[in-house]
């Protein structure tokens, strides 16, 4: 394993790793988290949520780096202010949404401030409400102007080996042109290719102007082996699939088990009780 006093920053998923089933920040999870200050570890959190989906995360944790929302494709302060923007190619916009609609498959569009479905009462849509905390805006269809300010395009359902397929199918498809990669079983991401979590990896390195081995990574789902691939030392949660735990450095529990404030007193706080 990597060494654990030359990590300097972790960078955590929420979903399925920093929160609960519930969506729920355990008290564990808020003490490990001001640990790692104490300890000169910094941390920030990248999700497929948008940005404002994240929000609520920054004074319990207190967050002061930059939180990267859609998979990197929206960067923002922790007072929401955006830092920088990185839009769909219009066209791939416009191709991915025809693609999602003919599989049979739900879509949204997130925007930099807005959601927008076509159904409020699709699937899903009612729990991403609530995990999100703000309304999605109902429009009748994607318009040319929507799409031109795409940020994550969403392909929505609950046939899990469908979304499974579509993914390499989406991906053969958009080519070099946006990146198409699964945030949960039954979520399919679209965002520009330079919108993904090994990027958000790269921007960090940057702004902090630390090296990719001071950075640890927790995970738990395909979008985040892009992350562990660009960091020093990575870690998989117990809810993982098998091909995700494949990939990580080291292996922690479930996010139903307390798995996150676990693996950083294991892994990042050594000799903290």
């Amino acid at each position: 394993m990597s060494d654990a006093k030359a990590i300097r920053l972790l960078l955590s998923d929420v979903d399925g790793t920093l929160v609960t089933n519930d969506k729920v920040l355990t008290e564990g999870a808020i003490l490990a988290a001001h640990a790692l200050r104490r300890a000169g570890v910094a941390l920030a959190v990248t999700s497929s949520r948008p940005a404002r989906g994240m929000q609520m995360l920054v004074e319990p944790l207190g967050l002061q780096l930059p939180l990267a929302g859609c998979n990197g494709g929206v960067l923002v302060n922790p007072d929401m202010t955006v830092i920088d923007t990185r839009l769909i190619d219009p066209a791939a916009a416009k191709t991915i949404v025809d693609f999602l609609l003919k599989q049979g498959l739900d879509v949204w569009v997130y925007t930099e401030t807005e959601w927008l479905v076509r159904d409020p009462k699709a699937a899903h849509v009612e729990r991403e409400r609530f995990i999100l905390r703000f309304d999605a805006t109902v429009v009748s269809e994607f318009t040319e102007a929507h799409l031109h300010h795409a940020v994550k395009i969403v392909g929505v359902g609950d046939d899990f080996p469908l979304i499974a397929s579509s993914e390499a199918a989406a991906q053969s498809l958009l080519g070099e042109t946006a990146s198409a990669t699964r945030s949960a079983a039954y979520f399919l991401d679209v965002t520009n290719p330079l919108a993904n979590k090994g990027q958000v990896v790269r921007t960090l390195v940057e702004r902090l102007g630390i090296s990719p081995a001071q950075i640890a990574t927790i995970g738990d789902m395909p979008n985040d082996v892009l992350m562990f691939k660009q960091s020093g030392f990575s870690i998989a949660m117990g809810n993982a699939a098998d091909d995700v735990k494949a990939q990580a450095s080291a292996i922690t529990d479930s996010n139903q088990d307390d798995g996150w404030a676990k693996a950083v007193r294991k892994y990042l706080l050594v000799g903290d009780a």
